[in-house]
């Protein structure tokens, strides 16, 4: 049985994780892209996320999805579709019912990406919507991954600029790891035993003054 919250502090004494596979960033058609197609249609359950570059204010135009990551358990790509676009054969992979790509808030990031270009999305599964089943009460990334997997991930590139004309090791680290997790969390929750919250527990605390 997992826990259903978990305090910022409990996070910071867990073991620092990463993804530690290949990381293979792709800003035109070409070689490594047909290379990343050819194994992400191997694969039964990858790991799915963006990134955009941040808004810091209110008057500042806001940018489109800028990276795309898709991850298996052994190698990432991070396609950069501000540059590379959506190509068709990445949209294909998107719409496979039979690819389960594992993510976070998918919605919204597959409406950055429709932007593009349209695709049916297809094989979805939104962390958020479904850790209630596991009696999982709290829904972001960093505390999902402490509490499923009990390790921390570093969020510290969050807010890092996705537009760069390239990026950084750092970036891509934070990159592949942030769809790697989710993957990874996802496979833990399939062989554990579900304990659903209650109704009581799905209600939204109330604070006292």
């Amino acid at each position: 049985m997992f826990v259903k919250s978990v305090e910022t502090e409990d996070i910071a004494r867990l073991p620092l994780a990463a993804f530690e596979g290949h990381i293979t960033v792709i800003d035109k058609p070409g070689k490594d892209f047909d290379h990343a197609i050819r194994y992400l249609k191997t694969k039964s359950i990858i790991g799915f996320d963006t990134e955009s570059r941040p808004c810091f204010n209110a008057h500042q135009p806001h940018f489109g999805v800028a990276l795309l990551q898709l991850s298996g358990a052994e190698k990432a790509f991070l396609f950069r579709v501000k540059t590379l676009g959506m190509q068709k054969s990445l949209c294909r992979i998107l719409s496979d019912k039979n690819i389960i790509k594992v993510g976070a808030a998918v919605a919204d990031d597959i409406k950055g990406l429709q932007n593009y270009r349209h695709f049916e999305p297809c094989g979805f599964v939104d962390l958020q919507k479904i850790v209630w089943e596991w009696g999982i009460k709290d829904k972001s990334v960093k505390k999902m991954s402490a509490i499923i997997l009990g390790m921390r991930i570093s969020k510290s590139q969050q807010l890092s600029n996705w537009e760069a004309e390239s990026l950084s090791e750092s970036q891509q680290k934070y990159a592949a790891t942030d769809a790697w997790v989710c993957r990874e969390m996802y496979k833990r929750l399939l062989i554990s035993e579900k304990n659903p919250l209650t109704p009581e527990d799905l209600e939204p605390k109330i604070e006292t003054v």
